[in-house]
């Protein structure tokens, strides 16, 4: 379960960001969207006994990449598109060199797929055979040691990739195609100073982002996992903007170990910067409640039935709310739909229009 694993992570070009930003932080009482959209999907039917935990979907032209977190064989599943047919699995799981220990993320560049093991530190590149029906190691790179466990990645430059921080010294790590550390940069603009300077390796895990970049606009997010705090970035004009909304910061306490226990709510589940705006996946359940259900003997649903939209300078801009509960999501505007995928149903891949 989603929750439970979560618990036990927490426990358990030259770049522009040199140059100084222009720095805006908003607080909201209550986050008002000025748009609301019902949204009914429609479930594809696919193979779903490849799946154990669906958890992100990416398609890059005729072909799209399913990611199965915690799957028994392989994490990483490929499928034609948009008919889902199966063609098959990469990424098989296991302890041996040409294996994965822990899927953290993926993300398509070009033909290529780069995949994250942050048990490893280890990142591999996969490229297709010639029939492109299957995707083989093709390149790995090994993370510099300096590098705190890897949880999430993005595509940065031709020569560059982009990692959160968790050593709660910055906010994101600078690191080039050979796994080396080039720069650290930015802080978690958090508003606990006591926290910021006694226990910023609690506060790093608590402030959990998932990233994105789109290299067109220039614009960099960071949605955080706990809590209601979605970070933008534009590289381009050097600003950055923090918008709280109305659940608040990251709310955690930290153990006589020093890690960080989550004491607030579940936030955003998953972001995406497209060409026009930014589409995230968010859940806004407490850990009380998850708690009080799970002594109950009730099963929270994975995921969230929002999905918030914003422009790409961070102002709310739609809201649309789901009759499914999902993980991962992968917006097409151009032909206005979003594919979804949700766990907790067998056929997992759910397709809304907007």
């Amino acid at each position: 379960m989603k929750k439970q694993l979560f618990l036990f992570l927490l426990i358990g070009g030259i770049l522009v960001l040199c140059l100084s930003f222009r720095f805006s932080k908003e607080v909201e009482a209550e986050t008002t969207f000025p748009e609301t959209k019902v949204l009914h999907g429609r479930t594809i039917p696919i193979d779903t006994a490849l799946f154990k935990y669906p958890w992100r979907i990416r398609v890059n032209g005729d072909r799209a990449v399913v990611e199965d977190l915690h799957g028994p064989d392989y994490f990483f599943h490929l499928f034609s598109y948009p008919d889902f047919r199966y063609l098959s699995s990469f990424s098989q799981r296991g302890e041996g060199p040409e294996e994965m220990l822990q899927a953290e993320n993926f993300r398509w560049e070009g033909e290529y797929v780069w995949t994250l093991d942050g048990n490893k530190s280890e990142m591999v590149q996969w490229q297709f055979n010639a029939r492109r029906d299957s995707l083989l190691r093709h390149r790995v790179v090994t993370l510099q040691k300096e590098l705190f466990r890897a949880l999430d990645f993005t595509i940065y430059s031709g020569t560059r990739f982009l990692i959160p921080d968790y050593s709660g010294d910055n906010r994101f790590c600078w690191v080039d195609r050979q796994g080396k550390l080039i720069r650290k940069t930015g802080t978690i603009p958090s508003s606990d100073k006591k926290a910021l300077q006694e226990s910023r390796h609690a506060l790093a895990y608590a402030w959990r982002s998932f990233i994105d970049y789109n290299p067109h606009n220039g614009v960099l997010v960071a949605a955080t996992q706990l809590g209601d705090v979605l970070e933008v970035y534009n590289l381009k004009k050097n600003t950055h903007m923090v918008k709280v909304g109305g659940q608040g910061e990251p709310q955690f306490k930290v153990s006589r170990n020093g890690y960080g226990i989550p004491t607030g709510i579940m936030g955003y589940g998953d972001v995406q910067v497209t060409d026009s705006a930014i589409y995230t996946t968010f859940e806004g359940e407490t850990f009380k409640n998850i708690a009080s259900n799970h002594q109950k003997g009730i099963e929270t649903r994975n995921g969230g039935n929002r999905i918030y939209v914003y422009t790409l300078e961070g102002e709310p801009l739609r809201k649309y709310e789901l009759d499914h509960y999902v993980e991962g999501i992968w917006v097409d505007e151009e032909k206005g739909i979003i594919l979804a995928v949700d766990g907790n149903q067998d056929e997992p891949i759910v397709e809304f229009k907007m």
